[in-house]
């Protein structure tokens, strides 16, 4: 693809999500709360709600800068904070539940967006906006999920737990027994999973910054690199939430937040959702087998089950952790294994969940790859394929949850099998788009001379 092409197609992909952030906003605004707009001017002066997010966008950021643009930028980045703390300190300013820091982040990237307009020109220009561009869409992508589960929870009254739950009995119901583990783990082994869970944005930068190390000395960003899928992952996977609103075990079927506010240090504050729940079940007691229902539930809890999106993004990092080093190989299985733990053990997600999100990422991804590869008849079909059992696995979990509950050792292999097929296409597919080395020719040899 030429370069005017992928320019445009840059701006009207910013066109498109521009249009998506102000209709969230409408919509945040009609139901009477700020949209993510809204939300993301505020912290320029407001403490932020993660300080940490923030400072991974501006070290996506930087690597479009040189060495001494870093020094300078995590300088003046860190001289805004100790500066925000004083004023704070000097009025007697709290931070309303955000965080103390972050602020001078979000002032460098807004700031080297407006050097690269009023100071830069040409390719360099293109090049350090397109820095500032991921960094603001990697800190929109969390105002927008914070607004999509908000959405979620006005605009779905009933939810579908019922049919998950009945099809998860297909697979052993893998929350019940996930749930039990981190629960005879107590507060350390429950905080160390909720720190990785809370983190994955954070490691998908690292992992990120690794695929971008080269940016500052090529002046140009690779084809396809992890942050392209994580906000593709982030930018359609809530449509499903709408399609399919779940809320997960341990608020279908338990106590909700409420089931790990004695262990936790970063408890979430949320009124009880027992009242809702079909029983207090989650995780000693296996929920029933029978004909399922859609079942009311409160305004408040996020819609956010079908599919795992925390799954999708750690199979993101996975995948994109495969060509490091071999500590960022093991840093990227250790993410996935530890979200996976946590998206069970937490109650937050059933076995059916996770399925469907290792599908839809690996879809999504090769629907990225096919398009750098200019959608040849492969590319084309894994995305069919994907695209078919990823709706095929939505359609069973809604219309056939008794049938896969009465026979699970047809209905769970079948539903592993279909996701290996997938996993397998992708491996098989991309293989044959890696570029092959040809192998040194050796010279011939040459007689000797006498």
């Amino acid at each position: 693809m030429g370069r005017q092409p992928r320019t445009a197609l840059w701006i009207a992909a910013g066109a498109v999500t521009l249009g998506f952030l102000v209709a969230l906003e409408f919509t945040a605004r009609h139901y009477g709360v700020p949209g993510p707009i809204t939300n993301q001017v505020r912290e320029v002066v407001y403490a932020p709600k993660s300080g940490g997010l923030l400072y991974a966008a501006m070290a996506l950021m930087m690597v479009v800068l040189t060495r001494r643009e870093r020094f300078v930028a995590v300088g003046t980045a860190i001289g805004v904070d100790v500066s925000f703390l004083a004023v704070r300190w000097a009025v007697d300013a709290g931070t309303n539940g955000g965080h103390p820091f972050g602020n001078g982040a979000l002032w460098v990237i807004l700031g080297s967006g407006v050097i690269a307009v009023t100071r830069r020109t040409g390719r360099e220009r293109v090049l350090l906006l397109k820095g500032v561009g991921l960094a603001l869409l990697l800190v929109a992508g969390r105002k927008t999920g914070d607004t999509w589960l908000f959405i979620t929870s006005m605009t779905r009254p009933t939810v579908l737990d019922q049919y998950v739950a009945t099809a998860d009995h297909a697979l052993g119901n893998p929350s019940w027994l996930a749930g039990r583990i981190v629960t005879a783990t107590g507060p350390i082994g429950f905080n160390f999973l909720d720190f990785v869970y809370g983190n994955l944005a954070v490691a998908a930068v690292i992992a990120a910054l690794y695929q971008l190390r080269h940016v500052a000395v090529e002046r140009r960003f690779p084809r396809h690199h992890l942050v392209r899928t994580f906000l593709v992952i982030g930018l359609v996977g809530p449509a499903f939430y709408m399609i399919f609103p779940v809320v997960g075990p341990v608020f279908a079927y338990g106590t909700g937040a409420e089931h790990w506010s004695a262990v936790s240090l970063w408890a979430p504050d949320m009124p009880p959702s027992e009242p809702w729940a079909v029983a207090d079940l989650w995780p000693r007691t296996l929920p029933p087998v029978g004909t399922p229902h859609p079942m009311p539930f409160d305004e408040v809890t996020p819609r956010n089950c079908m599919p795992s999106l925390h799954t999708a993004w750690a199979t993101a990092i996975f995948i994109h952790s495969r060509k490091g080093p071999r500590v960022l190989r093991f840093a990227g299985t250790f993410w996935l294994v530890a979200t996976l733990a946590a998206t069970l053990g937490f109650g937050y997600h059933y076995g059916a969940d996770l399925i469907a999100g290792v599908v839809f990422t690996l879809t999504i991804e090769a629907a990225l790859r096919s398009f750098d590869q200019g959608w040849n008849r492969s590319g084309v079909l894994l995305v069919v394929h994907g695209a078919t059992v990823f709706a095929a696995l939505l359609l069973s979990y809604r219309f056939l949850p008794l049938a896969m509950a009465e026979h699970p050792w047809v209905s769970g292999p079948l539903l592993v099998l279909a996701m290996l097929s997938v996993i397998y296409g992708y491996m098989r597919t991309t293989t044959l788009w890696e570029p092959r080395t040809a192998p040194a020719r050796q010279p011939e040899p040459q007689p000797e001379l006498i």
